[in-house]
């Protein structure tokens, strides 16, 4: 079995670009990559044989919102427990840096809410708060 190599640093924006490609997701510039990249606030990622195979990143403010971006595992490596060592190291690093009143959220890919509900987040359903929305350029 090959060994896992968890690393908290960002991976190469190519190697990104890929792995969101790998997903079906589409990618902006590679200059708009490398700049997102150099933003995020904490990465992990996960390599196999030096290969990128699964990643995941917090973005935000740092005092008051955090928001969990690009929790991706390769097709080839799905159903192995990547993820949740990609929110296990995620969630850490939140208990660390996030305060009293600091709001910690995502946008779950289209099936993946039962994933992140294991991890104490809430759907948005309308009923108590209003309902997630967003905008694409």
């Amino acid at each position: 079995m090959t060994e896992l190599e968890i690393l908290s640093t960002p991976p190469a924006a190519t190697e990104f670009s890929a792995l969101r490609e790998s997903v079906g997701w589409q990618n902006p510039t590679h200059e708009q990559v490398t700049a997102s990249i150099a933003a995020s606030l904490y990465w992990v990622q996960c390599r196999k044989e030096q290969q990128l195979v699964a990643c995941g990143r917090v973005v935000g403010d740092g005092q008051m919102y955090f928001y969990i971006q690009d929790v991706i595992v390769h097709p080839d490596h799905q159903g192995c427990g990547l993820g949740h060592v990609i929110m296990d190291s995620i969630e850490q690093y939140l208990s660390a840096h996030c305060h009293s009143g600091a709001t910690a959220a995502l946008l779950a890919a289209q099936g993946k809410e039962a994933f992140y509900l294991r991890y104490g987040y809430a759907l948005r359903n309308g009923e108590t708060l209003g309902l997630g929305m967003c905008k694409f350029y």
